[in-house]
């Protein structure tokens, strides 16, 4: 069975940092792409980073220069450091194996707020 779980979100004020984890099972987690989407109340679903299995990575031109994201083979996690936190940055997030099909986690709240 595969399983992508979050964790890290929370509550955190504007300028603030924050690092979320996906922890996968059921995959060769080495094998595939990773991915973190955020979806805001109201909002579409959408792309904030990726990871190729290769490690290279990309970004949404909103969060660029103040997220990273990484992965630890060994542990079978993708990470997103999130650092400079904006309000607008406020969604649940969502991590994404891009394996035989896309498999989802069950999402971790970030809310950014003073």
């Amino acid at each position: 069975q595969v399983q992508l779980v979050e964790s890290g979100g929370g509550l955190v004020q504007p300028g603030g940092s924050l690092r979320l984890s996906c922890v996968s099972s059921g995959i060769i987690f080495s094998s595939y792409g990773m991915g973190w989407y955020r979806q805001a109340p109201g909002k579409q679903r959408e792309l904030v980073a990726t990871i190729s299995s290769g490690g290279s990575t990309n970004y949404a031109d909103s969060v660029k220069g103040r997220f990273t994201i990484s992965r630890d083979n060994a542990e079978n996690t993708v990470y997103l450091q999130m650092n400079s936190l904006k309000p607008e940055d406020t969604a649940v997030y969502y991590c994404k194996a891009y394996a035989n099909r896309a498999y989802w986690g069950q999402g971790t709240q970030v809310t950014v707020s003073s």
